[in-house]
Order: structure tokens, then C-alpha cells, then sequence
């Protein structure tokens, strides 16, 4: 009996050669058409275009057997001219081309039967389904015959080529935004570079299923037709494809967005278990300097050879609060899908969450920062209600698990990158694990140090219940945040990064910005905001969590002064930007629907009664793309906060050549250079943050002189492959039994010595003299 297993492979008789492909150019080729719908993907430099053939309308009524037999269908559904004309506006800034206003999500299923060695005239089938989340949409199975000119080591290339333009042709001619694509590993394997292309040109999550999940069912099908049928049933590719695109929605909650997926003793699974595969190594090694990537690959071959009891390979482990809504979870994700590409053993693990648990912790983080009512202190009853939550989660999940180095999957090295979980601490060390704490949050060491204070009290619990413990102490690059308590030996510093390859930060084609900024339309209609009225406008913005830190109120204070400013000037309306402020949530931060409440009754005030409808306050859900369309089309990016830890938006604003003002508050000051990529203010200085925003709108020239330098101007210390770096080498030093002391040195510096690379003038880094 022929297995579903078997048939499958017999679809990718040059499986064999897949390897020998992974560099193949990705450039643009003859050997397909061109698309009328090409200048809406204006950011994707490596895309083919595609045009339909003539003939196309036609082969929607008929299907035509190929010459091989197989029944040849061209996608049915027709897309409505009157709906393409009323989504459609026409915009006097945009002469060649109108200004979508929403586009339907949809989910697309492929698979594809590979030319078999001996034929005469190769050819390859693919067979796509398309699926809007509740059925089967439109389905297409098409044959194309490969000229014996081309070389088969040019049949990935040209296969990715062909699957890009068929989904762009697709969505321009329906105005759909396919959110993501499904198809089988073999086809990954087979065409190496088509999950970054789908990822990074047309912002599709690339999900591959392996074929021990598709064959399952495949072979429990063919079994249920009788024996005597199987291996005569082959299905089609259409059928295969339709089946991918029904397995893919499982993996997308209510809102259309991907489900972060917890998995046993509650470690998060990224990408959803590796389901998700976005980008390639090489794609970050394009994303850093020469040295960085130098660096990185002898780091990773001395972690992967160190032996540790008799075994290759050090296990690695990080414990924080949440698994999405912050910057730690952010850098997470982006860290562990690195390690996992450089085949690192590192997991992630969270806590059960408890509401009242973090009502505490959030409380705890207020004071500490110093910006919590004076009264506010941690008392008895909640310091036990904190330690019993961690001991229960300790107990339920890792006590015989990832913090037993003598059970699989115990670890060697942890890593504790919330205060919300330092008493797990203790509890590694006794099990003889080594490990790193790192502080994300600014502390105020000068009130900490004054006895008795709240600020005190919060330390001093911390502290005893396992900071003390730890080997190493990693802090965001200010001297202000590192209380007198911590041994200076301890200290290494360590800015907060971000990934150039993830959905934060990465190009948008304007199909995708049609897109997010009609899903952000339509969310502020949804709980009746005011309504964004770009293009037609510019925005000024400021993406930060709802937190009482992140000075909100000066950021509308500092917008009515630019509108004063304005009004005076009599400016065109065209010309008077709106203001956005928006951020995501987090399950730990319980005080964001209060700012948010007191920010939205604010601008109901007397004082803002005139400019309140060009101001647009949102809570967003968890897209990142989302955030990084709002971003990357504002004008001018502000960051008002009064206490901060290192706020990498700020680095992720200036990468995309926006100029960013903010004030000097925490690690921020280390991210502007001062009248070149942004402007620095003093804390509290709104009218000179008016004043900035006004040059920067009405002097073009010196817009452009900011912007232009600010794109070029972020160091590689601030991107994922830097950050990992940094973990790399303390992750080395603690391996091999060295003796890791930072004496309050950054650890990028640290690694460097460690493999003899000095600086170089021309590359970009964070200033050494820290901020106090």
C-alpha cells in the first residue's frame, strides 16, 4: 500500500537538489509577465511583475484538461467593478494612482507538483485556495510549461517568482490583503527563499505545515476509501492547497491576528511551535555590519561546542511576565527566532498571569520609577500573596522541568528579565543553575537610597527575594538605575533592542499601508474616536502603552501649542497636522485603561475644545504592523516621557527616517543625537517641543536633512543580532566557568574585546558617557 506519505514525495522529485538553491538571486527574471498592479508594492525592490493573459476572463468559464490530464482551472470568482470604484479615491498628492480605503483580509493555501526527471517538456502544477476565514473562497490549478533552456538549478527562483505574482495579481484585481499563506515543507525546502519574500515584500505570514502533519490525515482519508483505492487517489494540488488553507485559520483569533501559543509547563511557543518561519539567516546577515555578523557566527560556534557533563551545547532558558504587549516580549520573540535558525537550545517560559498579582507588580513598577502616589507601599499581605503565586507556578510547571538541570529540559544558564519574577530566582540557584538578571525598568537609586522611603521598601523586597542572588546584574545604560545595594562588579549595562526584520519595523508596500491604515480607521470608528484623516493630512505621533510615565498630557499640551502656533500663521488646513497617540496593551499593566480614560476626558476639556476632533487616542490590539504603518507615515515622532528605561520606539522611529523629539529622560538621550536625527528637551519643556514640531513643518529642507541622516544613524547594538551578541558572550563566560564581572562596562563592549574587534570610526554606537 502506497502512503499519503510517498504520494506527497512523489510530487518533488528534485527535493534532492534543494540545498544547492539557497543562494540563488532572488532578482527579477524574463520568464514572467508583468502586473498593472506593481506600483501599489512601490517598497518591494525584489518583486517580479505579473500580467494576467489576455485571454484570462475566459479560462474563468472553462477548465481545460493540461496535456498531462490534469483538469487546468483558473481562479471563478469575478471581483466587482462598482466595489473597486467606491473604495477607491481618487487624491490630488497621488496623480498616478488612488488611495484604497480597505481591503478584505483572506488566507491563501498552495501546493505545487514538481517536473518529474524525465519529461520531455517540464512542467509544474500549483494549486492555490483561497479562504476568507469561514469557506473556501476561489481555487485555481494551473500548469506551466518550463522552456529546456532554463537550467533546473533556476526552478526555485522562478517558482517563488510565480507564487509572489499570482497572490499580488490576485489581491490588486480583488482588492484582498492575503494575511497569510500556507503551504507543505517540502515546497520551503524546494524554494528557500520563498517565506522572506512572502514576509518581507508582500507581508504574509509564510506558515509550513512538515508532511508528518499532512500525511496523517492524507493516509487515515486514503485508508477510510478501502485498501484497494489507495495509491489511485492521489489528490490534486488544488485539493492539498485547499486543505492547507482551512488548517492555517486555527491559528488566527477573532480580530484576524495571530494566537500566541502557550504550550506545555507554559513555554511559549514562537511562531507558533516554528509553524511561522518569516526569515532566513540570511536576511539578518543583510540586516547588520560585517563585523556584527563576524562576531556572531564565532560566538555561536564556541556556545554550540562547549560541553557541559558530558553534553554539546549549553541549554539556555528565559522567565518574564507576559508573552506579548511589552518590549521584553517583543525582544523575545525576535531573540528566540534567531537562536532557533542558529540552532541554539534556548526556550521561554511565563507565568500563569493573576490580576491581582500584577495589580501589586504595576504598583511595585510606579513606585519604584517615582511616579506612584506618595502614599502608595507594598505592604506584608501583598509581598505574601506575591511569593505564594510564584511558588505555586514554580511547583506547577518548572520545579521538575526547565529548573532541574538533572531532568530534560533543564538548563544550564536562566535569564530573569522581569521583577515580576525574581523569586524564581532562589529557586534556580539552588538547583546549581547560573544566572542573569536584567533590569528593564528605570530605578530611582536616589530615592531607593533614602531609608524608609516607598521606593526603599519595594527595593529592599526585591532585592532579598533573589536579585541578590544572581551572578551578573544587566541594566539599561543610565547610572541612575543601578542602586548603591548592587555590587559595581556585577553590573554590566545593556540597551533594549529591536528586529528590523519583524512586523514592527520592516517595509510596508502601500497595498499593505492601504491596508493597516483602514484597519486603524475602522477600529477608531468602532469605538467612535476621532477619525485619522490622512493622506489628506499630515500626523504627528507617539506609539507608547497607556503609562503614567510616558507624559501624555505634555504631548497634547505640546500639540495645542503647535496649533496656536499655526493658527496664527493661517495655514491651510492641508498643511495643520492631526495628532495620534497610540499604544498596545499588555495583561501585566493594569493602568492603562486609566490613562487612557484620563487622557480621552482631557482633550473633553474647555482648553482643547477647538482642536479636540485632530486628536486621535487609540488602544490598539497586538499587530505590529499595525504600530509600524502608523510610524513609518507619520511626519514627526514625539516621546514625552518623564521616566524611562531605554524606550527603543525611538530607535525604530529615527531607522525609518522620522525625526523623533523627545525629552531627556532615561536611556532616550543615548538614541538622539541632538539637531542631526531629532531634537532633545528638557523634561517638562513643552514649548520647545512646539517649537521643534513647527521648523520641522514649515522648513522642508531641514525635515529632509534630519531625515535622511536619521535612517543611517542607528547602531547595531539596538538590533536583534547585537542583542544577541551581548547574550551570547555572557552566556559563553558562564559556560565555560569564567569569571564574568562588567564592572559597570556596556557587554557589547565586553564581546567585542572578547574577540579582539576594536570600533571603527565610521560605525554607529550608543554614546559611552551615560546619563545620570
Amino acid at each position: 500500500m502506497a502512503s499519503a506519505r510517498a504520494i506527497l514525495a512523489a510530487r518533488s522529485p528534485y527535493l534532492g537538489i534543494a540545498t544547492e538553491h539557497e543562494n540563488v538571486s532572488t532578482s527579477s527574471v524574463n520568464s514572467v509577465e508583468s502586473s498593472p498592479s506593481s506600483e501599489y508594492f512601490d517598497k518591494c525592490p525584489r518583486s517580479v511583475d505579473h500580467k494576467r493573459e489576455s485571454s484570462a476572463l475566459a479560462s474563468r468559464e472553462t477548465s481545460t484538461p493540461a496535456e498531462d490530464g490534469v483538469l487546468e482551472t483558473d481562479f471563478a470568482t469575478i471581483p466587482s467593478s462598482t466595489l473597486k470604484e467606491q473604495l477607491q479615491l481618487p487624491l490630488p498628492r497621488f496623480k498616478h494612482e488612488p488611495w484604497i480605503h480597505a481591503l478584505t483580509p483572506m488566507f491563501m493555501g498552495i501546493d505545487i507538483q514538481l517536473p518529474a526527471k524525465d519529461m520531455d517538456t517540464p512542467q509544474i502544477t500549483f494549486g492555490f485556495s483561497i479562504h476568507d476565514g469561514y469557506y473556501s473562497t476561489d481555487f485555481a490549478l494551473k500548469t506551466r510549461k518550463i522552456s529546456k533552456d532554463i537550467d533546473p538549478s533556476e526552478y526555485p527562483r522562478l517558482i517563488t517568482d510565480r507564487i509572489l505574482n499570482e497572490i499580488k495579481t490576485y489581491a490588486a484585481e480583488h482588492l484582498f490583503k492575503f494575511v497569510a499563506v500556507a503551504f507543505a515543507q517540502r515546497i520551503q525546502k524546494f524554494c528557500p527563499r520563498l517565506c522572506a519574500r512572502l514576509w518581507l515584500e508582500l507581508d504574509i505570514l509564510p506558515f509550513v505545515f512538515n508532511d508528518a502533519m499532512l500525511t496523517g490525515v492524507m493516509e487515515r482519508e486514503l485508508e477510510d476509501n478501502g485498501a484497494e483505492t489507495v495509491g489511485t487517489e492521489i489528490p490534486s494540488c488544488d485539493e492539498v492547497a485547499d486543505s492547507l488553507a482551512r488548517k492555517i485559520i486555527m491559528f488566527f483569533g477573532p480580530k484576524g491576528l495571530p494566537r500566541i501559543s502557550i504550550g506545555y509547563r507554559n513555554k511559549v511557543e514562537v511562531d507558533n511551535g516554528g509553524l511561522i518561519h518569516m526569515v532566513d539567516l540570511r536576511d539578518y546577515q543583510e540586516a547588520c555590519s560585517p563585523e556584527t555578523w563576524d562576531c556572531l557566527l564565532r560566538l555561536v560556534r564556541e556556545l554550540k561546542n562547549t560541553k557541559i557533563g558530558g553534553r554539546k551545547g549549553v541549554r539556555i532558558a528565559f522567565f518574564n511576565a507576559t508573552p506579548q504587549g511589552g518590549g521584553v516580549a517583543l525582544m523575545r520573540h525576535a531573540l528566540i527566532r534567531l537562536f532557533k535558525l542558529l540552532d541554539i537550545h534556548a526556550t521561554w517560559y511565563v507565568p500563569k498571569p493573576n490580576p491581582s498579582v500584577f495589580r501589586i507588580t504595576k504598583n511595585n513598577h510606579n513606585i519604584i520609577q517615582g511616579v506612584a502616589d506618595p502614599s502608595l507601599r507594598l505592604t506584608d499581605a501583598q509581598k505574601e500573596h506575591f511569593s505564594k503565586w510564584i511558588d505555586a507556578n514554580f511547583e506547577r510547571y518548572w520545579a521538575t522541568g526547565p529548573l532541574d538541570p538533572d531532568k530534560p529540559p533543564g538548563v544550564d544558564i536562566a535569564v530573569f528579565d522581569d521583577p515580576q519574577v525574581v523569586g524564581l530566582i532562589p529557586l534556580a540557584k539552588q538547583a546549581g543553575i547560573k544566572v542573569i538578571y536584567r533590569s528593564h525598568i528605570e530605578l530611582r537609586s536616589d530615592l531607593i537610597k533614602q531609608k524608609g522611603s516607598p521606593q526603599a521598601g519595594v527595593w529592599d523586597f526585591l532585592w532579598d527575594a533573589g536579585i541578590k542572588d544572581a551572578e551578573v546584574f544587566i541594566s539599561h545604560p543610565v547610572r541612575g538605575f543601578v542602586p548603591d545595594t548592587v555590587d559595581i562588579k556585577k553590573v554590566g549595562y545593556m540597551p533594549a533592542s529591536t528586529d528590523w526584520l519583524d512586523g514592527l519595523n520592516k517595509d510596508l508596500s502601500r497595498w499593505d499601508t492601504f491596508y493597516y491604515m483602514g484597519l486603524f480607521k475602522k477600529q477608531c470608528e468602532e469605538v467612535k474616536a476621532n477619525k485619522l484623516i490622512y493622506p489628506m493630512r499630515p500626523y504627528i505621533c507617539q506609539i507608547a502603552r497607556f503609562d503614567p510615565s510616558k507624559g501624555i498630557p505634555d504631548v497634547l499640551e505640546s500639540y495645542r501649542k503647535l496649533r496656536e502656533m499655526m493658527d496664527y500663521d493661517e495655514l491651510p488646513l492641508r498643511k495643520i497636522p492631526q495628532l495620534v497617540i497610540a499604544g498596545h496593551g499588555a495583561i501585566d499593566d493594569p493602568d492603562g485603561v486609566i490613562v487612557y480614560d484620563e487622557t480621552v476626558k482631557m482633550i473633553a476639556t474647555e482648553e482643547y475644545e477647538t482642536i479636540s476632533s485632530d486628536i486621535i487616542i487609540m488602544r490598539l490590539g497586538p499587530s505590529d504592523q499595525l504600530l509600524n504603518c502608523l510610524l513609518s507615515n507619520a511626519t514627526v515622532v514625539l516621546q514625552l516621557s518623564h521616566r524611562e528605561g531605554f524606550e527603543v520606539k525611538v530607535s525604530e522611529a529615527i531607522h525609518k527616517g522620522k525625526p523623533v523629539i523627545a525629552y531627556r529622560a532615561g536611556g532616550i538621550a543615548l538614541q538622539i543625537q541632538n539637531g542631526r536625527n531629532g531634537y532633545l528637551c528638557k523634561v517638562g519643556d513643552t514649548q520647545a517641543v512646539a517649537d521643534h514640531m513647527y521648523n520641522l513643518l514649515m522648513d522642508a529642507d531641514k525635515y529632509r536633512e534630519l531625515s535622511d541622516y536619521a535612517k543611517t544613524s542607528v547602531s547595531d547594538e539596538v538590533h536583534t543580532v547585537g542583542n544577541a551578541l551581548a547574550w551570547l558572550y555572557m552566556f559563553n563566560e558562564l559556560a565555560h566557568d569564567r569569571e564574568l564581572a562588567p564592572n559597570g562596562n556596556f557587554i557589547y563592549d565586553l564581546m567585542r574585546e572578547s574577540v579582539a574587534l576594536s570600533w571603527k570610526d565610521a560605525e554607529n554606537r550608543l554614546p559611552r558617557i551615560l546619563p545620570g
